[in-house]
């Protein structure tokens, strides 16, 4: 089993010849019990509630594991069926395809857990943690390290996977391990040193193995008002120069080495444009906001025209941060 990144928050594990078929194709929504766990697979479950952009057609099958124990057996149930599965975390970054996603689901939001370390400052979190509440709760107990996370809406499992950053500061400055599993149930943990990490990737994406959870070293004993205060000024420049108030998967395009990508995009006369109710965002050009009732399609042909039209007047590519799953 191989496994192919489609995100931070999704990856796709697959390398099986066929998916059995294992569910009738009737319309009622079915269950299926994982042995040892209080876990229950679903299927037919919408995935559009689960992703920034309120978008995304059905999955096949969807498990929502709370616990490491679920998790595995949820990979065990999946090996035991060849099904394909990929893995969802916030669901940010992500862009789902109409016609949903086959195979089994994993959704990783709640895997939730924290241990704070006053002595040394570390802090272990599993990989389901939301990022902006993480950093809102070290801020208030004075804990510095995470104030340039508050804007950052996803989970810590894919902030380690894609070195997530912002106003200056990344993950990888302050991880100290992460705890992955293998495809085949097998936990590591490896250093920051061994996810090879650079500019807004790791060694994790496009590999076989998920963060279940990450030991960062914090520095504690600072003025927790001091420490709010810049998290809220962080905060406060998010939600004024980007356009949070409509469904979006944050920055849609990666900066290349020779203009922002928000940039290139006003310049080549974009803002505002349109295609069904999706849109490129008036507050800032890189990126696509749901305007309501928006299709995946509609974000998915505006992301191509904007690829085509920068390319034509500036010759320059701009590569997707925002990942495709599915069929487009």
């Amino acid at each position: 089993m191989t496994i192919s990144r489609a995100s931070a928050n999704v990856c796709t594990f697959s390398g099986f010849n066929t998916t059995k078929q294992i569910l009738d194709n009737s319309d009622q929504s079915k269950e299926i019990s994982l042995i040892g766990t209080d876990c229950k697979i679903r299927s037919k479950v919408s995935l559009a509630g689960y992703t920034s952009y309120r978008v995304g057609g059905p999955a096949q099958l969807c498990v929502t594991p709370r616990n490491l124990e679920a998790l595995q057996a949820s990979f065990k149930y999946a090996k035991s069926h060849q099904l394909p599965v990929t893995i969802l975390g916030a669901g940010s970054n992500l862009l789902i395809s109409d016609c949903g996603i086959s195979g089994l689901v994993i959704v990783t939001r709640h895997l939730r857990s924290k241990h704070f370390d006053p002595t040394t400052g570390l802090l272990t979190v599993a990989a389901g943690e939301p990022i902006p509440g993480l950093a809102w709760e070290l801020a208030e107990r004075g804990w510095q390290g995470l104030e340039w996370a508050v804007g950052i809406p996803g989970t810590v499992g894919g902030a380690v996977v894609m070195n997530a950053g912002a106003h200056g500061g990344c993950i990888s400055e302050i991880l100290v391990s992460a705890q992955v599993l293998s495809s085949d149930g097998t936990l590591e943990t490896l250093s920051r040193e061994q996810l090879g990490y650079s500019y807004r990737t790791s060694i994790l994406q496009g590999k076989d193995r998920i963060v279940t959870q990450a030991t960062f070293q914090l520095q504690p004993g600072a003025d927790p008002v001091e420490v709010l205060a810049t998290t809220k000024r962080n905060k406060h420049h998010r939600l004024s120069t980007q356009p949070y108030h409509l469904p979006s998967c944050g920055s849609v395009f990666r900066n290349p080495t020779t203009h922002a990508a928000g940039w290139l995009i006003e310049q080549t006369g974009l803002k505002g444009y349109q295609i069904g109710k999706a849109q490129v965002a008036e507050r800032h050009a890189n990126f696509i906001v749901n305007c309501g009732g928006a299709s995946a399609y509609d974000i998915f042909t505006l992301i191509r025209h904007i690829q085509e039209e920068v390319q034509r007047r500036w010759s320059i590519l701009l590569e997707p941060e925002v990942k495709m799953i599915g069929e487009f």
